[in-house]
């Protein structure tokens, strides 16, 4: 045969249908099976202190699944008798004032000093996935080791100033889990404030040194929800700059209406750095417990907090139910619609949704 041929012969080719192996047989794919929760070993686990089993049943209280949330308020109802023995303390802050380092700091003190602390950190969410974008237990890594602190970052999920709609019942399950510090960051936003005054004994406003230039940038109303003014990085050749920023904050707090009645807002220099001035700040903790527990309006602040938790709940139900509706989202799209092409007011639409 020529090279021409030999150039154009096609050599035959395998005569079975696979390369010799064996071939496995195909799986099934199969739904993952939905968690399954046991109330019972779950509280006990709770009320044992179990870090693994509270995180568990904060997940339950968070899940949407109708479900979930049906068995996560059985769960809290069967809790709520262990609840309500701590000090409920929100912090707050501009962003760069050092939240997560003075509560690193902080309750890492409180915990030499015998005490259980929760951290619950308000995280901004993510526009795009919905998570947490900040990630508090990566900011506060001593603090997470501590077998004596537990660190739960939430998601804002598009909750008003930032708070998670859950918060209120996360404090309440580390309260059964025996936590007797409860420690509420918000994002530093401006509107949050509002909301975590609303749910916590005391309240700490993180400034930075100058006091002058901060109130540019802070609204009056901030300042009156503050039952302590932190003047934090009070250290090396800041010290001076912050000492005399108290001394301004002094001066200044007396024209403001007090956040607690019965109590003065103080303001002090510390640095988490250092760690100087974390003693003083649990010191004047305590003094404001007693002074507000002798007044009585320790307890009708914290029966205020939970009628208000109760009507905003009805809100946020009510709001639920509107928009889950498929023929009522429908309607909410045509009229928008109508709006938009200046056949109906606004007012109009509203008074014809709710005829």
């Amino acid at each position: 045969m020529d090279r021409e041929k030999q150039s154009r012969q096609v050599m035959s080719g395998v005569s079975d249908k696979h390369d010799g192996m064996k071939a496995l047989p195909r799986k099934k794919f199969k739904k993952p099976a939905a968690n399954q929760f046991d109330l019972g070993e779950l509280a006990h686990g709770v009320e044992s202190g179990s870090r693994l089993h509270l995180g568990k049943a904060i997940t339950l209280l968070e899940s949407t699944n109708p479900d979930h949330k049906k068995r996560g308020q059985e769960l809290l109802n069967a809790l709520l008798p262990k609840t309500g023995n701590s000090i409920r303390i929100g912090i707050t802050g501009v962003p760069g004032a050092g939240k997560s380092t003075f509560i690193e700091t902080f309750g890492t003190m409180l915990t030499e000093l015998g005490h259980r602390v929760a951290v619950l950190a308000i995280d901004p969410s993510s526009s795009r996935t919905g998570g947490s974008i900040l990630g508090d237990k990566t900011r506060m890594e001593e603090l997470a080791r501590n077998t004596k602190a537990f660190i739960r970052p939430s998601p804002t999920a598009g909750t008003l100033g930032g708070v998670h709609k859950k918060t209120r019942e996360t404090m309440l399950l580390c309260e059964a889990a025996g936590y007797d510090v409860i420690l509420v960051e918000t994002v530093g936003v401006g509107q949050s404030e509002t909301l975590v005054r609303g749910m916590v004994d005391m309240f700490l406003l993180l400034v930075l040194t100058g006091a002058g230039d901060e109130l540019q940038g802070m609204k009056k109303g901030i300042l009156e929800l503050a039952d302590a003014m932190i003047v934090h990085k009070a250290d090396q050749d800041n010290l001076p700059l912050a000492k005399k920023t108290v001394r301004e904050y002094k001066q200044m707090l007396h024209f403001l209406q007090p956040a607690t009645e019965g109590w003065t807002t103080r303001p002090l220099a510390v640095s988490s750095i250092e760690g100087t001035g974390m003693q003083e700040i649990w010191d004047m903790v305590k003094d404001f417990e007693q002074t507000v527990k002798e007044s009585s309006y320790w307890d009708t602040r914290r029966q205020e907090q939970t009628r208000d938790w109760f009507h905003s709940m009805i809100t946020d139900e009510l709001l639920g139910r509107f928009y889950g509706d498929p023929e009522r989202k429908q309607q909410v799209k045509d009229m928008e619609q109508r709006i938009l092409n200046d056949r109906l007011t606004v007012s109009q639409a509203v008074t014809e949704l709710f005829k």
